[in-house]
């Protein structure tokens, strides 16, 4: 069971405390949608100043919408569109401050002006994207890219 808490020390411990809220969210559960959606949501109570949080998933020819919080989303994205369509077709974790400076930026929600899009990886193949926007430019930054790798790789175990 969800404990909530108040999440307390530097950004690094508060981030190691939701990775261990993670694991336990989906220690025993072997659906990868309950977990999707229960990773998306423990993600949007935790963060602060974002406004959308879920996942893409791969079926092989473009990303699909996934468990997500926030406003409804684009539903599909080729992989040579927008940072989450780069993230995914280079398999490396993409930081954007200002997504209206993108070149292909997809606008789901005029309202975000930054992004951080983590490719989540499983036995060398893309699954899917994290995704998280924020209608602050440059939210993100690189204690919020590293902990959300180890996120993704937590997430992965269960995938």
């Amino acid at each position: 069971m969800f404990q909530n808490t108040t999440y307390e020390g530097t950004r690094s411990e508060q981030y190691e405390q939701v990775l261990s809220q993670l694991k336990a969210l989906i220690h025993d559960e072997p659906n990868v949608v309950a977990n999707l959606a229960n990773a998306s949501a423990l993600l949007n109570h935790f963060l602060k100043d974002i406004n959308w949080v879920g996942f893409y998933i791969y079926d092989g020819k473009e990303l699909v919408l996934g468990p997500f919080q926030g406003l409804p989303a684009c539903i599909r994205i080729p992989l040579d569109r927008g940072v989450c369509g780069a993230a995914a077709a280079e398999l490396k974790t993409l930081v954007v401050e200002d997504v209206h400076a993108f070149p292909g930026h997809i606008a789901c929600d005029a309202a975000s002006n930054s992004e951080i899009v983590v490719p989540i990886v499983k036995d060398g193949q893309l699954f899917g994207v994290l995704d998280i926007d924020s209608p602050m430019k440059n939210r993100f930054d690189q204690v919020d890219r590293t902990y959300l790798e180890k996120f993704a790789k937590i997430l992965e175990s269960r995938i």
